[in-house]
């Protein structure tokens, strides 16, 4: 009796003491592998096997998520990736089973001007975000979400790169308020709207993304084509749907614009500014989870950055995932020189290798809740 009571209690003391399996699950990736992760790249091809590096990259694990894209702007042509329901859901079951670490799938899919899926490949684009404001129906509001939701889980997504929390403050502003991406000018009418939009999406298991963070609803220029100040324009109300959501615990991912903005940073634009994501971002706001970079081929960067430079910085600033949409201009080496770029700033002493191993960390655990 005595003997078996000492044995059931060394079990339940072993067990009691057990490690947390949350950090020895993280898998031990390569060095490449990790920097392959951090990566999100897009592609031309509406099969996998029209994209070779693609298929390679995702057979070593060496790449972290693909974003899709129904118009090629550097051909001006359609379609890129999405022809029609069925093709997209043979491409995203095709990319899942390539890669033996689950893959994120991202589209922009805000509803309005800006929606991969649309009536060009068989798809409901939704209503735009301005749009959306003026509703008095809540739920009519959460039928409207649900259904973006749905039908892009349908399809094999699992990340909207929405909702939009700018604010209209600029009724003039080229890429937010004049494409109708925001919800209102009030950060109250913005948090709420975007709060429904992310529970509609986590109800679907898919991951949301707050942008364009710190605010790009007062700028009078667009970052896709070129240096965007926001520094006399920008308020700091415009944080406040960032500190609501934050505050909810909901929030996946946080998207930070190329906006310059020297009452947070007097030398680097958001994107590639530690002042702005892991100062403000992370410690003020208190954020824990992953940083996604706008495109880092926007020309608000390109203009002005080496190459090298963009991956410095945008790395050191505290970004996680960054993406490449490799659409505003197609490069078919991107992934792997951006990858050996990296590991040479490494190499050199430049970029810690447990700055990496965080990110990898992070990027895994939320992996995990994909299906």
């Amino acid at each position: 009796m005595r003997k078996n009571f000492s044995s059931l209690l060394i079990i339940i003391l072993s067990i009691y003491f057990l490690p947390t399996t949350a950090a020895a699950a993280v898998p031990d990736l390569t060095l490449e592998q990790k920097i392959g992760q951090m990566m999100v790249v897009g592609f031309r091809g509406l099969t996998l096997s029209e994209a070779d590096d693609i298929r390679l990259a995702l057979n070593k694990n060496m790449l972290g998520g693909v974003i899709l894209f129904d118009y090629d702007v550097a051909l001006k042509s359609r379609p890129r990736n999405i022809a029609s329901p069925q093709q997209l859901k043979q491409l995203t079951t095709e990319l899942k089973n390539s890669s033996q670490i689950p893959l994120f799938i991202a589209v922009d899919q805000e509803g309005g001007r800006v929606a991969r899926l649309n009536e060009h490949n068989g798809f409901n684009r939704g209503s735009d975000a301005l749009y959306i404001g003026t509703w008095q129906d809540d739920t009519a509001i959460m039928q409207e979400f649900n259904h973006t939701a749905k039908q892009i889980a349908l399809n094999g997504i699992n990340i909207n790169l929405a909702p939009v929390v700018d604010l209209c403050t600029n009724p003039d502003n080229p890429v937010i308020a004049k494409l109708k991406r925001c919800y209102a000018a009030d950060s109250e009418t913005v948090t709420r709207l975007a709060s429904m939009f992310i529970r509609a999406h986590t109800q679907y298991k898919i991951l949301t993304v707050l942008k364009h963070f710190p605010g790009h609803g007062s700028s009078l220029n667009d970052s896709h084509l070129g240096y965007v100040d926001i520094s006399t324009l920008w308020h700091e109300y415009e944080l406040q749907p960032y500190k609501a959501l934050i505050s909810q615990g909901i929030v996946d991912m946080v998207m930070v614009a190329h906006v310059f903005n020297n009452t947070i940073d007097a030398d680097y634009p958001a994107s590639l500014s530690t002042k702005a994501i892991t100062q403000l971002l992370k410690t003020e706001l208190g954020y824990k989870g992953l940083v996604i970079s706008d495109d880092l081929q926007m020309d608000a960067l390109q203009k002005h950055y080496s190459e090298q430079e963009i991956l410095y910085h945008a790395i050191m600033a505290g970004n996680d995932l960054l993406i490449f949409g490799n659409n505003l201009k197609f490069e078919p080496d991107l992934l792997q020189r951006k990858i050996a770029i990296i590991l040479n700033l490494i190499n050199e002493g430049k970029i810690p290798r447990d700055r990496i191993d965080q990110s990898w960390k992070k990027i895994y655990e939320i992996k995990q809740r994909l299906e």
